[in-house]
């Protein structure tokens, strides 16, 4: 946050010449004053001891020269300006895997849903301000499930009702295939689709892909490069052990069930390789805590923002130049002698004061 000063009516700033003579004529006159003391207690010579005001009345006449200085300023409208500087805010797109493997129970619960629940914690370490979040669901094709939105209610409202299994069935068999190519393509189509209806956007974006990284299909490569040449960088998060587990069954259209085709396992390798193709990073859940892997992609998204501006209300200062020039001559009657004089101060500032609000008003 920056602070800066700025004149609504700054031609009238010229006339602070007639002060700055008058200042320069004020030291002139105290230095001659000084002059004729000296002279004085060198010539004569009383009984008495005489006792001489180092200024005399002159300090009046400074504090009026300071005071018709405030008031001049005044007229010309100051006014504090505060800047705020900050960074825009982060655009997360979650492709999440939804295939059969994702059913594996080597984890807690099964591995779709130990996603669903990291991902409820990525969402409650976003600030909501300016961040979004969006989610799409892919295997063999891929399914949009919440566009790019900074409502957190919403997003929380479809984690919870995605919590409890994919929207891929496990009868279908596109659901035994994990598409990279398809779910980047539609990440790509949801921040397209966004800049369309909300038009372009500061924030930084990113893909965030939960996957176990089994049974790959599509042409990775070139999704990961497609994701490079829109400026989005892939973050990857493996979802398993290196252990696996067994594949879920499945039922045939007659109702007989299919055994299980074998064990999945946490293909880190291969989720490395992707993550650092994509210009991200490889994190792996129950290896690394959830906050620190939530709040090291949040921390990557806002080093990626652009530094955004903005300027906060203007706020006008006047008053205060005012207060000024009113309490400098108060001050400035204290050295007063002469009834008269007294007189002609209190007149000139009723004059002012007329004066000033016919300007100001």
């Amino acid at each position: 946050m920056t602070e800066g000063l700025q004149f609504g009516a700054p031609h009238f700033l010229w006339l602070l010449v007639a002060p700055a003579f008058l200042v320069v004529a004020w030291f002139w006159r105290v230095g001659r004053r000084w002059a004729d003391l000296r002279r004085l207690r060198e010539h004569r010579s009383i009984p008495v001891r005489e006792r001489f005001g180092v200024a005399g009345d002159l300090p009046f006449w400074l504090c009026l020269i300071l005071a018709a200085a405030s008031v001049i300023v005044a007229v010309a409208r100051p006014q504090g300006v505060t800047t705020v500087v900050g960074r825009a805010g982060v655009d997360i797109v979650v492709l999440q895997d939804g295939s059969a493997s994702m059913h594996v129970t080597d984890v807690s619960g099964n591995r779709w849903q130990r996603a669903m629940t990291f991902l409820r914690l990525l969402g409650d370490s976003l600030s909501w301000n300016d961040d979004r979040l969006a989610l799409t669901v892919f295997a063999h094709i891929a399914t949009p499930q919440i566009r790019l939105t900074s409502d957190p209610n919403t997003v929380f409202f479809f984690l919870d009702h995605l919590h409890g299994r994919p929207p891929f069935r496990l009868e279908d068999d596109t659901t035994w295939d994990t598409n990279l190519e398809q779910g980047i393509a539609w990440g790509l189509r949801l921040i397209e689709k966004d800049r369309e209806i909300h038009g372009p956007s500061p924030n930084a974006k990113l893909f965030v892909m939960l996957s176990d990284g089994e049974a790959w299909s599509g042409e990775v490569a070139r999704s990961v490069e497609l994701a490079g040449q829109a400026h989005v960088p892939l973050h990857v998060i493996g979802v398993g052990t290196l252990a696996g587990g067994m594949l879920p069954e499945s039922v045939n259209t007659d109702g007989t069930k299919e055994p299980s085709p074998g064990r999945s396992r946490l293909d880190r390798p291969s989720l490395q390789r992707i993550a650092a193709a994509g210009g991200g990073q490889y994190y792996e859940l129950d290896r690394d805590p959830d906050r620190e892997i939530a709040n090291a992609i949040i921390d990557a998204g806002r080093r990626q923002a652009p530094t955004t501006t903005e300027e906060a209300e203007v706020q006008e200062l006047y008053w205060r130049f005012l207060a000024a020039g009113l309490a400098l001559s108060v001050a400035g009657a204290v050295f007063l002698r002469e009834r008269a004089e007294l007189v002609l101060q209190l007149t000139g500032l009723t004059l002012a004061a007329i004066g000033l609000l016919r300007v100001l008003w």
